[in-house]
């Protein structure tokens, strides 16, 4: 199965995921600061602290006592940490002229941009090229590497640049609209892997002909041998 025919299978039975779900640009990048090593819904859960003090704002967040600042964090977890990750994501961006200059760069450079802020990794990186500026690249997490492996499209263990490369190359023979198409796989394959193929993969609610699936047929059909010995 190619990476095309996953996503038209997963479309096919989730439908469109409507992401990323934000009110504007930079609070798109707020959550992909925020939601490295946590559940959205603690992410939500933080953004909507950040609403209810006016503080989602890099210049106000920048105002803020780092504490503070924390404090409104704190449903995200790790909000020490992420208080300061943040506050240097938002130094730059303020520093750099905020949205409208940084949408005149060009991707490669805005990406070295971003990976050169202190907090900033490559998958945060790529979160907010892709929903926050619209650029055609393709964001690999841990669901990613887990639900291609199984599915034998890719080893799973590569670096992250190489297996994002590797991933863009194959969707670009599609021909199809990238940035909204990556914007929709990214979201199917969170959701695919939240519910569906999870660590533990719940293969009997799956479609997908993967080797956790022949794991299990495998148990199953020895059990059932087994049985009618």
């Amino acid at each position: 199965m190619s990476f095309l025919k996953v996503h038209d299978h997963l479309l096919q039975i989730y439908g469109p995921q409507h992401w990323w779900p934000a009110r504007t640009p930079f609070e798109v990048m707020v959550g992909a600061v925020l939601t490295q090593n946590t559940a959205w819904r603690n992410v939500e859960k933080a953004i909507a602290n950040l609403h209810a003090v006016g503080a989602l704002d890099a210049e106000a967040l920048l105002r803020a006592p780092l504490p503070r600042v924390a404090q409104w964090i704190r449903p995200a977890g790790y909000f020490n940490v992420k208080a300061t990750r943040l506050r240097n994501f938002c130094a730059w961006y303020v520093a750099r002229g905020g949205e409208d200059a940084l949408r005149s760069l060009e991707t490669t450079d805005l990406r070295r941009e971003l990976l050169a802020i202190n907090g900033v990794g490559p998958e945060t990186a790529d979160d907010i090229l892709l929903y926050a500026f619209q650029r055609p690249v393709f964001v690999v997490d841990a669901y990613t590497r887990r639900i291609f492996r199984r599915l034998r499209l890719v080893e799973g263990d590569e670096p992250y640049n190489e297996l994002r490369a590797h991933i863009e190359a194959r969707l670009r023979r599609g021909r199809r609209e990238l940035v909204g198409l990556y914007n929709e796989y990214h979201a199917l394959i969170v959701r695919h892997g939240k519910d569906v193929c999870k660590t533990k993969p719940r293969c009997e609610l799956c479609w997908l002909a993967c080797k956790s699936r022949e794991r299990q047929a495998g148990k199953s059909s020895k059990a059932l041998q087994g049985a009618a010995q």
